[in-house]
């Protein structure tokens, strides 16, 4: 399935509704670091993430330390931002926010 690529302007309005998440390389990925109380809820906001991944057939660039996940989106196949990028972002600040410490 082809993914349409956001126009700049349409991708800032949609970043600027979400809350932490910053833009990267000229408005092509965005970014956000999520922290947690210990690994074991890193973990389980991956797995929930995961699943949320895989049902938009979407997967992140993500990197977990102890407590710490720091997450890259964007749609490789489009050359940047799409909806899914930002569906995603607002399924992975969902889920972190039931258990996110910063």
């Amino acid at each position: 399935m082809a993914r349409q690529k956001m126009e700049t302007e349409e991708a800032s309005g949609k970043l600027a509704a979400l809350e932490g998440w910053t833009s990267e390389d000229g408005m092509q990925s965005i970014r956000k670091s999520f922290r947690f109380a210990d690994f074991s809820e890193a973990f389980a906001f991956m797995v929930r993430a995961a699943m949320a991944a895989e049902k938009l057939d979407h997967h992140p660039d993500w990197r977990n330390v102890y407590k710490t996940v720091d997450v890259l989106i964007s749609t490789h196949d489009a050359g940047g931002l799409t909806d899914l990028d930002f569906q995603l972002a607002a399924e992975m600040d969902r889920f972190a926010s039931h258990t996110s410490k910063g």
